[in-house]
């Protein structure tokens, strides 16, 4: 899980981690040995053509991810984070125990299933926990915490309004924000009433979106760069309607990186709420500095 490997890296916690995956944080990628595949790894399919993928395979129940046994046999795991959460973007709990069913020794599975924003930190304590560092994590966790008191003390005191969001988790078709990313939302002085709040993503009409005409869109499609969102926006362009939603009008679209949001690590999901407080209330908070190449503003019509 790209999740688990950043808070262990972030926690200082990496010289226990042996094994990741194909899409894990690039330092991981630099230093640590990718156990878990996808059969679709370095293809540049359209977010279409993926959804279609992904759709049809999981109708005719084939799986997308494999595990390297030889390589995992290799490490001889103490313990393996897995997840039940999303098997469209993540190998699962029921393929893991399957790939480690003929080792040796038979590791501990710890699954790492967040639904909330809550959830997120849980699993920090949980993962520092099973390495015997619990303290570590505490103090990991009380450090984000301050970072987001600050976010909201700064938007009380300048006493916002909250903003009406939409924020897109895939383009084509288009799909609603769920889980914590409305939470974080909240924390950033807005509200997505088309979200799902500590529950899965869906497909959403453009008659809802039409009709709930957002003040500020956010398109951080699951596993897209901004570099790789901006190719398919075109998409967005082409709705009936497009033009006349106040975000557009308002220039208030925004491109953004995917691991600020859909990556569920603790860190990466407060720098998501930093940047969406500057995007949507600039007259009470601003960007940090190092997060101003994590988004784009979209400007066509």
């Amino acid at each position: 899980m790209p999740a688990v490997t950043q808070m262990l890296y972030d926690m200082g916690l990496q010289e226990h981690l042996h094994g990741i995956t194909f899409e894990c944080p690039p330092m991981a990628l630099q230093e640590k040995k990718p156990i878990v595949r996808c059969i679709l790894e370095g293809k540049n399919y359209t977010s279409q053509e993926i959804d279609t993928f992904f759709s049809e395979s999981k109708k005719e129940g084939e799986k997308l991810y494999y595990v390297d046994e030889k390589a995992l046999a290799e490490i001889a795991p103490d313990i393996i984070f897995t997840q039940d959460m999303c098997d469209v973007c993540q190998i699962d709990t029921e393929c893991t125990a399957a790939a480690v069913a003929n080792l040796e020794k038979q590791p501990e599975l710890i699954s790492i299933s967040p639904s909330s924003f809550n959830d997120v930190f849980e699993n920090a304590i949980t993962i520092a926990k099973a390495l015997g560092r619990e303290e570590v994590a505490y103090e990991y966790l009380g450090k984000l915490n301050e970072r987001i008191d600050y976010v909201v003390d700064q938007l009380r005191a300048a006493r916002v309004l909250t903003k009406r969001v939409l924020l897109l988790e895939w383009i084509e078709p288009i799909y609603n924000c769920g889980h914590w990313i409305p939470h974080q939302i909240g924390f950033a002085g807005g509200v997505d009433m088309l979200s799902n709040p500590s529950g899965n993503s869906g497909v959403l009409s453009w008659d809802k979106i039409k009709q709930y005409d957002p003040e500020v869109i956010i398109v951080a499609p699951c596993g897209f760069s901004i570099k790789r969102t901006l190719k398919e926006m075109h998409l967005l362009l082409l709705k009936e309607g497009w033009p006349n939603l106040k975000a557009v009008k308002d220039q208030k679209v925004y491109v953004a990186d995917f691991d600020l949001f859909t990556q569920s690590s603790a860190a990466t999901l407060v720098d998501g709420i930093e940047l969406l407080a500057g995007l949507f209330h600039p007259e009470a908070i601003s960007v940090p500095s190092r997060l101003k190449r994590k988004y784009q503003r979209f400007y066509e019509f």
